[in-house]
């Protein structure tokens, strides 16, 4: 594997999960009078991230020649310096970056990096979704599951696709502003036509078993982009994409459960107090109904019930001091949990957009306006469409790390339980087995069917990262329908 990538620039990348609450020290900044665009915007540059745009709308000159994408496709195949031994001569290894324009939008074009395997073009194709929302999927490919990393990160063996969505984040962009997207429809319709000009593209892939993987607010976008692929699939309309299922990797996707599982978790993990958890505990009637209003009306009741949500979690916040709440064994310094800032610096070079093809436009690394215009999606249950999912015979991997406090396993564990699909109870009886990697305990994982949950051991928010080797396997596993058990290199079938 190669130890970087773009040899002048030996930055630290890291992938940036933005969610609706504040920086520990922040706080008090962010009280309930904030609105989501202020919010976004401290969260933002508490993450040492300063996009010079809010967001990539061009709506000045349309016909300008210095925006990349004017024709239907623009799909530039990359030769990348690289640091190290990558195991592989850097021709052998297809790798591409481009522009499709979005049929169903105004003007959109979303923006992707495409890795062909080093393995088997037989692999698995996987596309990568980054939360946010709005933040690029550039920033997972450069630390977390690409195949240009930086430590000790791994690559799987499949075709990766990293998007910058929704539209307007990261190199993505359109010249009008009707296609920022405000909902998971909008979000997935747009992932759809991203996918039916890629595979038009790139036909030797159609046959290809195909994946969605992705993290943290990517638990909203996922179940819904599953959904629309199997929708279009079931229409025949289109090219058919042969899903096998999706990985959600500590996410956000039923908040009535999730939310009421922080005091639990936060308690269990020695954070708070009996008595503290006592006191949160009581703000949680006010949030339940909130996110249960927001379900039967929508609209502004859904952008209100992130004010009595977010509260339980800032008090949890206010008892644990500069503890970062992605990764609770460590402690921010400051205002800074992470220091992102590098990434920026990296893809807004001249040198390194002109490789990309992307010619002038920005590069913004989490778009404020965008996680603005999803205000009203935040607490809305995106597990309602998984049970028929799961009935279609689509795998479904649920993971999390066990220090990660924003997305905290406990939560996602009783989200999962709570499924309404043919195959509950027997989930439910399904014993939680050893997860082993390299002859080592590395998590829990209970499976029946087509469902998977794993917890994963000394990780925080971000698995790839922090068990790089474990989430390797995982996901391989995974994949071919297997998981590792304890005391033995062997596997069996879920």
């Amino acid at each position: 594997m190669a130890s970087t990538f773009l040899s002048p620039y030996c930055f630290l990348f890291c992938l940036l999960l933005l969610f609706s609450i504040a920086s520990p020290s922040k706080t008090s900044s962010l009280t309930a009078n904030s609105s989501p665009l202020t919010e976004a915007e401290a969260l933002i540059k508490g993450l040492n991230l300063h996009p010079k745009e809010a967001v990539n709308i061009r709506t000045g000159d349309r016909n300008s020649t210095s925006w990349p994408s004017d024709g239907k496709i623009v799909e530039w195949r990359l030769d990348l310096p690289v640091l190290g031994d990558s195991g592989s001569s850097i021709k052998d290894l297809g790798q591409h970056a481009g522009y499709y324009p979005l049929r169903h939008s105004h003007a959109a074009r979303m923006f992707y990096f495409f890795f062909e395997s080093r393995n088997s073009a037989k692999d698995p194709v996987v596309i990568w979704l980054t939360g946010g929302p709005g933040c690029s999927g550039s920033l997972a490919l450069f630390y977390e599951n690409g195949p240009f990393h930086i430590a000790d990160n791994l690559t799987l063996e499949s075709n990766l696709i990293f998007v910058d969505q929704p539209t307007g984040t990261g190199f993505s962009y359109s010249t009008d502003e009707g296609d920022i997207r405000q909902d998971e429809q909008g979000v997935s319709n747009d992932l759809y036509d991203f996918l039916q000009a890629f595979f038009e593209a790139h036909p030797q892939l159609v046959k290809n078993d195909f994946y969605i993987t992705g993290e943290s607010y990517a638990g909203h976008y996922i179940p819904a982009f599953a959904a629309r692929v199997q929708q279009g699939n079931k229409a025949k309309k289109g090219i058919h994409i042969n899903l096998k299922g999706f990985a959600i990797g500590n996410g956000l996707t039923d908040p009535e459960i999730q939310y009421g599982a922080y005091t639990d978790f936060a308690l269990n993990m020695k954070l708070i107090l009996q008595s503290d958890k006592a006191a949160i505990d009581a703000l949680f009637p006010g949030c339940q109904q909130a996110i249960q209003q927001c379900a039967t009306e929508g609209g502004d009741a859904c952008e209100s019930a992130r004010l009595p949500c977010t509260d339980i979690f800032s008090e949890i916040l206010d008892l644990t001091g500069n503890i970062n709440y992605y990764d609770i064994r460590k402690s921010c310094e400051g205002s800074l949990c992470y220091d992102f800032s590098n990434v920026e610096t990296l893809l807004n070079q001249k040198t390194v957009r002109d490789a990309l093809g992307v010619r002038d436009i920005e590069f913004v690394s989490c778009s404020s306006t965008v996680y603005n215009a999803m205000s009203e999606d935040w607490m809305k249950n995106l597990a309602v469409g998984i049970p028929a999912l799961l009935e279609d015979g689509l795998k479904v991997l649920i993971y999390a790390g066990e220090y990660d406090l924003i997305c905290n396993w406990l939560g996602n564990s009783r989200w999962v339980h709570a499924l309404r699909w043919s195959g509950r109870q027997q989930f439910g009886k399904s014993p939680n087995v050893p997860f082993v990697v390299a002859g080592a305990k590395a998590g829990l994982v209970k499976s029946h069917g087509p469902l998977t949950f794993l917890k994963v051991h000394n990780a925080g928010h971000m698995v790839p990262m922090d068990q790089p080797k474990a989430a390797l396997q995982m996901l391989k596993s995974w994949m071919a329908g297997k998981v590792a058990v304890a005391g033995a290199d062997s596997e069996i079938a879920t």
